[in-house]
């Protein structure tokens, strides 16, 4: 699509119907086109309804984007206050699900509507002469398979329901796609609907981010209601403290209070800290599970009753295949957002403003927006994917001008680092081990 045809687009396909996705059909219709909002699960915000008992460490007033809010400011509705922090379920509540129900919006979003693939109408990938003329097909399915065009498309789909496996090395473990029901991926629900699973188990929690971060803290606020509870952190690095964050100099205070809480229980003992432990196998031990380290499972392992996997997440692509994109081939993202989001390179926790030129496509008119647009990267906020939809939507309505101006300030991390020295092979305790063969 040329920027000329890009200016008389009518309608825009936007991909997920989480806080993103409706923030960009709350700009489309503000723009005058339309908006079409395909959402895979069965209401709007369903993967948001899935960590609905996390308590965000952002508050309302970086969750809340500005077309959405002028919607729904129009049908009576208050805004919370702009300082609490909401649960997902609250953002749900008090958010996402009036936006859905009581603005125009509501006519727009077809949930239960998986998209399985996006094309350009009448060219396959091969074909280039006069292909960015051409609209987009996009296909998806409820019960059946159904399809529309589109002028435009915003792939705000998330990663969510892709988490990264297990294994070290970017695999699934040896033995971890086996259906084992003993292992969780992502936040489960430690302390409420899933409390019965963990209470008085030995769980291990694999992972450094928020998740693996939050879901330790819940394990130990279990243990003080059941003292039975045995935790095990599984960490792939070396350097625990890595895991604190920025503290009392993160902007965003309960970010930094979520570190600090997480390093008083670390230095207090109340888990067991195993670093440098890259998964190799998970294998049956009975009704348990022997997680393990270095080739042949030789050198370390772990014995417990529940493994939470909370090692990230990684978009998922396949349904694009037809599509001409461009990815960062470490990052996932697109190529000109990586060097500002690459953990390996990217030195401060805080990612400057960007918007459609740095998540333009080869194939016009197709943009990744929102947590997706991340790739592999971790930490995203949702003010971030709120000035993305801003920006993308301002180019598909003609607006460059409007398009180019990417303002955003973002809370600093407090967090600084370079790239990560190389550590000992997979399970050795030094680099010494490493070269006597322990790990085979």
């Amino acid at each position: 699509m040329t920027p000329d045809s890009m200016s008389r687009s009518r309608t825009v396909a936007i991909l997920g119907a989480g806080p993103v996705g409706l923030a960009a059909a709350a700009h489309v219709l503000e723009r005058g086109l339309e908006p079409i909002v395909l959402e895979a699960g069965p209401q709007a915000a369903h993967t948001v309804r899935q960590w609905g008992h996390v308590r965000m460490f952002s508050p309302w007033k970086y969750n809340i984007d500005r077309a959405a809010e002028r919607l729904l400011k129009a049908t009576g509705w208050n805004a919370p206050p702009p300082g609490d922090y909401p649960t997902g379920e609250e953002l749900v509540e008090r958010y996402l699900e009036p936006l859905v129900t009581r603005t125009p919006l509501k006519d727009r979003i077809r949930t239960s509507s998986r998209v399985t693939a996006v094309a350009r109408a009448g060219f396959d990938k091969m074909k280039s002469d006069g292909r960015a003329l051409a609209p987009f097909t996009v296909r998806w399915q409820n019960g059946r398979l159904e399809q529309l065009e589109a002028d435009a498309v915003i792939d705000a789909t998330g990663t969510w329901l892709s988490p990264n496996p297990a294994g070290a090395d970017g695999l699934p473990a040896i033995g971890e796609a086996v259906d084992h029901p003993q292992i969780a991926y992502g936040m489960p629900d430690v302390l409420g609907r899933e409390r019965a699973r963990y209470a008085g188990k030995t769980v291990a929690v694999l992972g450094a981010g928020h998740s693996a971060v939050g879901t330790l803290i819940d394990l130990a606020r279990l243990k003080d209601e059941a003292p039975g509870t045995e935790i095990v952190w599984l960490l792939r690095g070396t350097t625990p403290e890595k895991a604190f964050g920025g503290g009392a100099n993160d902007k965003l205070a309960a970010r930094g209070a979520l570190g600090a809480a997480f390093a008083r229980l670390v230095g207090g003992g109340r888990m067991r800290v195993e670093a440098g432990f890259k998964v190799s196998h998970i294998i049956d031990d009975g009704a348990r599970l022997r997680v393990a380290t270095g080739a042949a499972a030789c050198c370390r392992a772990v014995t417990v009753d529940e493994l939470v996997v909370a090692t990230g997440f990684r978009p998922q692509l396949d349904f694009l295949r037809e599509l001409r994109i461009a990815l960062d081939p470490a990052v996932e993202s697109p190529p000109a957002l990586a060097p500002l989001i690459d953990p390996n390179i990217h030195s401060c926790g805080t990612v400057r403003p960007h918007g459609a030129a740095e998540l333009r496509q080869p194939e016009p008119g197709f943009y990744f927006a929102g947590i997706k647009s991340y790739g592999r990267a971790p930490t995203f906020l949702m003010l971030t994917g709120y000035e993305q939809v801003r920006s993308i939507v301002a180019g598909i309505a003609g607006d460059h001008e409007a398009a180019a101006k990417v303002e955003l300030v973002l809370p600093e991390t407090g967090v600084c680092s370079g790239p990560a020295a190389a550590e000992p092979a997979a399970g050795c305790k030094s680099t010494g081990d490493a070269a006597k063969g322990c790990c085979g």
